[in-house]
């Protein structure tokens, strides 16, 4: 399943302390925000538009990741992914309608002298990953299906594994049900290409005013091992976004080891680095 119809974006900013763990508050020290936790940008990952340079490449695998050339400083960054329907008057985006949700890696290079989020996003075909394992979405509001789904990611080399991201519920998120969808629609339709944000109401413009989006909801804050270690080729990264009222986060880190996950209320994204 690819969604090269869709347009990418991802939230930064929606957990608390994830930023400052991957060194990027620094960034955001320009961007004016109404409230402390309010997120910080909608970033585009991907636009399928010819007009979109590097952002035109669709990032988007299910097993793979391919590092890029000239950076060794690779993380994994643990989150949920949204479906979105995306309704237009006026060439301004007046609804999102969830569809579905998974797991997603929203992998991200360090890299300090970026200029845009989006920069740090992108670089060519498998580098970035969402799971095959879509749950039904029916509405983004108090007690929808996503509130009792929580976060898990974990890393392998050479047979050890570890905790990536702290274990987190997805209702932790900062925004999340009608708070963040409102700010998701009115960055779409406003945000300006200013510091490190970019004016998204033109990306869409120029991608025809797709009908989907995949949007990212945010990374998880690392684990200290997380925080300190980055990718490496061999390497295996997993996220799994899981029923947090079925299973413990002992049920699945069993999962994980034993490799023999269930289908049951459970989005499994497992990537090799290439």
């Amino acid at each position: 399943m690819t969604f090269k119809h869709a347009v990418g974006f991802g939230v930064a900013g929606n957990f608390a302390g994830h930023l400052e763990q991957a060194g990027e508050a620094t960034d955001f020290l320009s961007v004016k925000v109404e409230n402390a936790i309010q997120p910080k940008a909608l970033f585009p990952f991907y636009i399928p538009s010819q007009q979109a340079g590097f952002l035109s490449q669709y990032p988007l695998s299910s097993d793979l990741i391919i590092p890029p050339n000239d950076a060794d400083n690779l993380q994994i960054e643990p989150e949920v992914a949204i479906v979105f329907d995306i309704t237009y008057q006026d060439n301004k985006v007046v609804a999102l309608t969830p569809v579905k949700f998974a797991a997603y890696n929203d992998c991200s290079i360090r890299k300090p002298n970026a200029k845009k989020i989006s920069e740090k996003k992108n670089w060519g075909e498998n580098t970035k990953g969402i799971s095959q394992d879509f749950i039904e979405l029916t509405s983004f509001t108090k007690g929808c299906e996503l509130d009792k789904y929580r976060i898990a990611s974990f890393h392998i080399r050479n047979g050890e594994m570890n905790r990536y991201g702290e274990d987190s519920a997805a209702i932790d998120y900062s925004y999340f049900h009608e708070q963040l969808n409102d700010w998701m629609i009115d960055r779409m339709n406003n945000q300006k290409d200013e510091g490190p944000a970019e004016d998204l109401a033109l990306y869409l413009s120029e991608a025809n005013y797709p009908e989907q989006a995949i949007i990212s909801i945010g990374a998880t804050r690392y684990t200290e091992f997380g925080e300190t270690n980055f990718l490496q080729s061999g390497d295996e990264s997993i996220v799994v976004v899981y029923d947090g009222e079925q299973y413990g986060t002992q049920d699945i880190e069993e999962m994980a080891i034993s490799k023999t996950w269930t289908k049951n209320g459970v989005s499994l994204l497992s990537q090799v680095v290439r």
